[in-house]
């Protein structure tokens, strides 16, 4: 099978400087134009189907992939971002203010926000969804998540993972 992981395009949530994990937010103008662009080099692959995180973001843009390609949206529970808990949707200044220590641990990749999902369960979220998805019959397929479950998703395969995936990013994989 082959998969193209695709990161959602910029979101209010990023230009107001906020956490987003499972804060559900739209994209911007300049999200939608991302995600054109986006769409425009994955034209001609062979996608036969878009799998979408459930988030508004990732499935605003799974909208976009899928019009331009000709393959229809698969919204799929398990590949939204984690749950930051507490910081969740909170702007960067706001959680500064309120939870200082938190926001420090949440640079840890590894510690769980107050009231927030794990590490560890957050992992097993992901790579069960993702293993789910590899069992169809489909040769070519899109997911369309977010940076978290993008790196779940290459670390489970012994990829490398970039510290930062930009807006639109697209990686190209052979399983």
């Amino acid at each position: 099978m082959k998969l193209y992981l695709v990161r959602h395009g910029q979101t209010t949530g990023d230009i107001e400087d906020r956490y987003g994990g499972s804060y559900d937010d739209h994209m911007t103008e300049k999200g939608r134009e991302q995600l054109g662009v986006t769409a425009q080099k994955l034209v001609g692959k062979g996608i036969e189907v878009v799998f979408s995180s459930p988030l508004i973001r990732a499935r605003e843009s799974a909208e976009i992939i899928s019009q331009a390609v000709g393959a229809p949206v698969q919204i799929v529970e398990g590949l939204e971002e984690r749950d930051y808990g507490v910081l969740t949707g909170l702007t960067k200044k706001e959680a500064r203010e309120k939870y200082p220590d938190v926001v420090e641990s949440h640079k840890d990749y590894l510690s769980t926000d107050p009231e927030g999902e794990g590490y560890d369960d957050f992992n097993r979220r992901v790579v069960d969804t993702f293993k789910d998805i590899l069992t169809r019959n489909d040769a070519t397929v899109a997911i369309v998540s977010h940076g978290g479950p993008i790196k779940m998703i290459l670390r489970h395969l012994g990829q490398p993972a970039p510290d930062k995936l930009d807006d639109g990013h697209i990686i190209e994989l052979i399983s």
